[in-house]
């Protein structure tokens, strides 16, 4: 069986992590990443809107799309 092998982040983050292992730091921590990214996709998708790649007619499109099929 093959070890794994941690980098630096991940035995930081391991270390941060392991001060509270309660199910309200969990929530806390689902509700931090999930506002992190959640901003960065908004800001992603303005930067593709003002640039003309995204528009209405890209979004009728995707939205009949089958997207559990993407890969």
């Amino acid at each position: 069986m093959e070890a794994t092998v941690f980098n630096p982040i991940q035995v930081h983050l391991l270390k941060m992590f392991a001060l509270d292992n309660t199910q309200r730091g969990l929530a806390e921590l689902k509700d931090v990443l999930y506002r992190h990214y959640s901003s960065q996709m908004k800001t992603q998708l303005e930067e593709m809107w003002q640039s003309g790649e995204l528009d209405q007619e890209r979004l009728d499109e995707i939205d009949k799309m089958d997207l559990h099929k993407l890969k």
